[in-house]
């Protein structure tokens, strides 16, 4: 068997594409919608890319499914409880794709979603039990998928349960490969790790801890994280109509009056000199892809700044693999608006001068510590622009480290307001420091 797992760091997603040695056929499973990886890694492994699979449709990224079928003829095969609108060949529980000796088995396991499927992958060559699973957005390494992001939480979790169950059942040895590692929003509690055992899994992973349907349905139902940015939007795209290839925006002398700006330059570069109304998120920086689709808005074109065409192609690939497909051109270089960057060591003083403190942070991370007297609202709330906020004083905003702290002080900025952003360091050094924070304690704790 050929195997390559594809780990997209941006957005926590993985994706994969199985061959058999013998027959060169070749599977991808999930795939993202920048496909150019899968037909390199075709190449190289000199193997026939002949369909493409989906555990289910995507709420978090847009699949590159589309571009698959579209450009290289490829057929689609989703569980037929997806009701998905492109042409599809529908793929039930126990159904098997063969590619020779190498064979998928589907495993219909709702409860992230009700079309949900897992691929048990068998290699005839080795056995004929299976030796790996893809278990999509269902069982991660250190956790299990949300429940909540198509159907009522607590009927999801009970589905998810009995699917964990089925899961299990495959036996300890079978080495599990999931659809998303840390970073992504589909689990609160999962690994960095690629990969993982379904023994492993039986004996740490807490979602399997719990033989009591009721315990684990009031557990799994009760999540408070964040819904993943532009899901609505991505859910119709991955489920209608292929989505191809997009077409390359041109260069601009400068953005246009009415565009939306993204500059996904570094922060030392944005804070020295951005166009006006312009959002700062680093490309370089972690989470960007999900970063950048809590803050843009889906009505109007948007335009990127970077400092170079290669980081403007790498942000621009970042951003459709979220759904944001209406980018009419990109700037080269910044502009004449300034960001003031305010260090730890600075700002009791800054505070003692009337400024008022915005911790961005989600509200789990600020009940861990925070600043005496600091106001709470995650910098992707305050792209929403429904929080009102005082005009008469400077607002400086901080996080853990200092990155989303830039990118709300970029939002407030951008909106008029005196921001200013403790971009380097945050509440972790605010702590090293020796400063006192507030714990949230709950009643009774």
């Amino acid at each position: 068997m050929i195997f390559t797992q594809f780990v997209d760091d941006a957005l926590g997603c993985a994706s994969y594409l199985i061959a058999d040695e013998s027959t060169r056929r070749a599977v991808v499973v999930d795939p993202a919608f920048a496909i150019e990886q899968y037909l390199e890694e075709a190449e190289r492994r000199d193997v026939q890319l002949v369909r493409v699979l989906e555990t289910h449709t995507h709420a978090d990224h847009l699949s590159g499914h589309g571009r698959l079928a579209l450009e290289h003829g490829l057929p689609v095969s989703v569980h037929p409880a997806a009701g998905a609108e492109y042409p599809h060949d529908a793929l039930d529980d126990g159904g098997e794709l063969s590619l020779g000796e190498v064979v998928l088995r589907c495993i219909h396991t709702p409860g992230h979603r009700p079309e949900h499927c897992c691929f048990a992958v068998i290699d005839g060559s080795r056995g004929p039990e299976p030796w790996l699973v893809l278990t999509g957005d269902s069982l991660f390494v250190g956790d299990a998928a949300r429940p909540d992001l198509a159907i009522d939480a607590r009927e999801g979790a009970e589905g998810l349960f009995h699917s964990l169950k089925r899961l299990v059942e495959l036996g300890d040895g079978v080495e599990v490969y999931p659809g998303h590692v840390a970073g992504s929003l589909c689990g609160k509690a999962m690994s960095s790790k690629a990969s993982t055992t379904i023994g492993f899994e039986r004996r740490f992973n807490h979602a399997l801890a719990s033989d009591d349907v009721t315990a684990f349905v009031a557990e799994s139902s009760g999540t408070s994280a964040p819904r993943p940015p532009n899901m609505e939007r991505i859910v119709a795209l991955n489920h209608g109509p292929f989505v191809g290839a997009q077409p390359e925006p041109p260069e601009l002398p400068l953005p246009p009056a009415d565009a939306q700006i993204v500059d996904v330059r570094p922060l030392e570069a944005f804070a020295e000199g951005h166009h006006p109304g312009a959002i700062g998120v680093p490309v370089s920086g972690t989470r960007f892809s999900t970063k950048a689709a809590f803050v843009i808005g889906a009505d109007r074109p948007l335009v990127v700044v970077a400092a170079d065409e290669n980081e403007s192609g790498q942000a621009m690939q970042n951003l459709r693999s979220v759904g944001i497909l209406d980018i009419s051109g990109y700037v080269l270089g910044g502009g004449s608006e300034g960001l003031e960057l305010v260090r730890v060591e600075e700002l009791d003083e800054v505070l003692r001068q009337g400024a008022e403190l915005i911790d961005v942070r989600e509200k789990d991370e600020r009940d861990s510590g925070y600043i005496a007297g600091s106001r709470n609202i995650p910098y992707r709330l305050l792209a929403l622009g429904a929080v009102e906020l005082p005009t008469d004083r400077p607002l400086v905003t901080i996080c853990e480290s200092g990155p989303r702290a830039a990118i709300a002080a970029s939002i407030l900025a951008a909106r008029g307001y005196d921001a200013r952003a403790v971009a380097e360091g945050g509440i972790d050094a605010w702590r090293e420091a020796g400063k006192p924070t507030v714990e949230f304690r709950r009643c009774g704790s």
